[in-house]
């Protein structure tokens, strides 16, 4: 370790990580390593991420999710939850308090221009899935505190806060429950516009997008979302949405996940609906024990982990795609590493620069690209922290 430490000591005293523009990755998850004892986050096989081969790759700056899958909304679950979030918040501080030669924690985009500006890592902690928050809406006041500055309300399963746009089956979910956000998600969204908080769209219902756009004194990101005019799929955004982003002033980043960027065959597809009706997966189903639920994902995955993966070209044909939509200032880049994401040419971190050669060899300008693999989110985050409340006072 020592001596990889020295290692890359001296490739970041000779060589800038930004030679040519901030490389923001808005959304990129931990490894389920990243909760063991002397976790650093600086070299990490296992993991998508790691220092290393972010420096290596290109990559500047990345939004570390703190995240923890939806799960049943009893007491026993909800603390399980609240631990485990602790536990994973110590893991995205340590990237920077473990490293400091190498990482800083930026809680603003000044803050990120200023770490990459002397050479080191800038790491953004976001938040995926409030559930674990209960019903509290202070504990979104300790989170922002805390460091967190991108926060979106659900992942895959509904919550006290909104509907998903992927109903969890196995957890009894029904198509929808709340008709979008629900009265403690709208509260949810003042007081995220309060506080400062740039709100992350992705993962929600199309109802619960909307109310959002509607009820946001901000502009908002989907850190993680494709184009669903390329695959028809409700965790993408339709044109309709990107048109309803673009009036919001918001950005969508495109997100390295095969299965959003590139249409799954007939054949998965009837494999899923069958495995689905043989765990009686449906609407109006029961919820699946703890067991069940385990024998289902594995089987799911082992279907879909069949199909062919997604590639650069694949990605940046859904730029394209959402740059003639809707504009170059609109659109940026995300990985989802570590939890699903990446595709032929950009696997991890390391191969970060060719997406960039991909976006030069289409054309983009290096002002365009700057945009996209940055630009843009600074911006959409700036103008959060712009309309906060100056009057009001976060809870401690």
């Amino acid at each position: 370790m020592r001596y990889l430490m020295t290692c890359l000591a001296a490739m970041l005293a000779t060589t800038p990580i930004a030679a040519q523009t901030i490389v923001f990755d808005p959304h990129i998850d931990l490894p389920k390593s990243a909760v063991a004892p002397g976790w650093t986050g600086l070299s990490d096989a296992s993991s998508q991420f790691d220092l290393e081969r972010a420096h290596n790759g290109g990559l500047t700056t990345a939004a570390i999710a703190l995240f923890v899958p939806q799960g049943a909304r009893d007491p026993a679950s909800l603390a399980a939850a609240q631990a485990a979030f602790v536990a994973r918040d110590a893991a995205i501080h340590a990237i920077a308090d473990r490293n400091p030669t190498y990482a800083d924690f930026a809680r603003s985009p000044a803050d990120v221009r200023r770490i990459v500006a002397t050479g080191k890592f800038a790491v953004v902690e976001s938040l995926l899935n409030a559930w674990p928050l209960g019903e509290d809406l202070d504990a979104f006041d300790r989170w922002y505190a805390r460091g967190v500055s991108i926060i979106g309300f659900v992942h895959a399963g509904h919550n006290q806060f909104a509907d998903s746009s992927r109903p969890a089956l196995q957890l009894g979910d029904r198509p929808t429950e709340h008709g979008g956000l629900s009265p403690l998600g709208r509260q949810a969204v003042k007081r995220l516009n309060d506080l400062g908080v740039l709100i992350d769209v992705s993962q929600l219902s199309e109802a619960a997008f909307d109310q959002v756009l509607a009820l946001s004194r901000a502009p908002v990101i989907a850190t993680h979302s494709d184009v669903r005019a390329l695959v028809d799929n409700a965790r993408n955004l339709s044109d309709a949405q990107l048109d309803a982003l673009k009036a919001k002033a918001g950005v969508i980043g495109i997100n390295a996940f095969s299965a959003y960027l590139r249409a799954r065959s007939p054949g998965t597809l009837k494999a899923v609906a069958d495995l689905q009706a043989e765990y009686g997966l449906t609407p109006a189903g029961k919820a699946l024990s703890t067991e069940r639920q385990a024998e289902y994902d594995r089987r799911y995955h082992d279907i879909v982990g069949k199909e062919p993966v997604a590639t650069v070209s694949n990605l940046v044909d859904a730029v394209d795609y959402a740059v003639k939509r809707i504009g170059i200032d609109h659109v940026a880049l995300s990985s989802d590493f570590n939890h699903g994401g990446g595709v032929t040419g950009w696997a991890d971190v390391g191969e970060t620069a060719n997406v960039t050669a991909e976006l030069k060899r289409r054309g983009y300008t290096s002002e365009q690209i700057d945009k996209l693999w940055g630009g843009n989110v600074l911006r959409v985050w700036q103008a959060a922290i712009d309309v906060r409340d100056p009057a009001y006072r976060p809870v401690k």
